[in-house]
This record gives C-alpha cells, sequence and structure tokens, in this order.
C-alpha cells in the first residue's frame, strides 16, 4: 500500500481516504470520546502532519475511560507517559 501524499509534511486534502482510512482507526466505544475525535477531525483533518499522526495512535491506545478523563480534565496527563505530540494533539482535541 502506498503512503498517503505528504505536502509541507501534511496529509495532503487530495487524499480523503487517507484521512477515512485514520477516522476509521480512531473510533472508540464511547459516544464523548467520539464527538472529541470527530471535532479535532472537522476543525484539523486537512491539516494533520506526519507527527499529528503518530501521536493520534499513541493516544489510541489509551483505555476509553482513560482519554476521556484526560480530554475532560478530570485526570491529569502529567503521570500518564505520553510523549509532547501526543500532549499536544490531546489539547487540540479538548478545545471547545
Amino acid at each position: 500500500m502506498q503512503a498517503p501524499p505528504v505536502v509541507n509534511n501534511a496529509i495532503s486534502a487530495a487524499d480523503p481516504a487517507a484521512l477515512n482510512r485514520l477516522r476509521w482507526r480512531c473510533r472508540r466505544g464511547l459516544l464523548e470520546n467520539d464527538l472529541f475525535i470527530a471535532r479535532f477531525f472537522d476543525r484539523y483533518g486537512t491539516r494533520l502532519t506526519t507527527r499529528d499522526l503518530d501521536a493520534m495512535s499513541e493516544l489510541m491506545e489509551l483505555s476509553d475511560g482513560d482519554l476521556l478523563d484526560y480530554l475532560t480534565e478530570r485526570k491529569s496527563t502529567r503521570e500518564a507517559n505520553l510523549s509532547i505530540d501526543a500532549l499536544q494533539v490531546l489539547k487540540m482535541m479538548a478545545e471547545r
């Protein structure tokens, strides 16, 4: 399978299939998480960098409960052992 085209280190808007595959991989069991993720993709989907994609993959390794707790700030991310990029994407996801 060929990698999505990269323009200025961002996924090209000309490759909606790659973006749709990423969105599909990010579906979660909790509706609340899906809403945060959907809003994130609506805002940033066409401007995501390869680093953002790696960070999203890292965040998708979290349990649904932990992800929601970090997004709603019920739990501090200090002990989450996440990369700087994942913390940045988490912050972008939590923006209202």
